[in-house]
């Protein structure tokens, strides 16, 4: 069957079988040209542009171990970003190719990504307590609560003492 036109595809032969793998297409920089600006041909090019990468970039996700339905989120995400950005203003023919332009922004997107992820696990968002205020909070909950003196406690020990010597022989 083949690929739809805003499904960039290439041909890998494992064990011996083809598959169809999504692969970057060459740029369209009159596409890439067009999108930039507030134009409804400008929007109409963003979504081709996005339709045209979506499949290589999820492709490249899932290829780093994450499961689908994620890596549909972080593929999501990451076009949000871009647009919301309006970073294909920014790129230019003279600056390189724009794959790799996506796919540096695309491993930078994961990496930040995977560190929100992980400051949320840590309790990110969380109010912090003092480790001072927390000490002292801790030092006060082994205070005594007597303020007897050593020697004061002895003798009351030593009174009890005699206390319960003199009630065991009366038993």
């Amino acid at each position: 069957m083949p690929p739809a036109d805003n499904q960039v595809t290439s041909l890998t032969a494992i064990d011996g079988t083809t598959h169809r793998v999504a692969a970057f297409t060459t740029t369209h920089w009159s596409v890439v040209l067009e999108a930039q600006g507030p134009t409804p041909a400008a929007q109409a090019a963003l979504e081709k542009l996005c339709a045209t990468y979506w499949r290589p970039i999820y492709g490249f996700i899932r290829r780093q171990g994450v499961g689908s339905e994620e890596a549909k989120d972080l593929t999501q995400g990451f076009f949000v970003l871009l647009l919301e950005r309006r970073d294909f203003d920014a790129v230019r023919k003279e600056k390189g190719r724009l794959r790799s332009y996506l796919l540096t922004s695309l491993k930078h997107f994961l990496i930040n990504e995977h560190q929100r992820a992980m400051a949320i696990k840590r309790g990110e968002g969380q109010r912090l307590v003092a480790l001072d205020q927390l000490c002292e909070d801790e030092r006060a909950g082994f205070e005594p609560a007597d303020t007897s003196t050593a020697d004061q406690i002895y003798e009351r020990r030593w009174a009890l003492a005699l206390m319960n010597q003199v009630l065991i022989r009366n038993v």
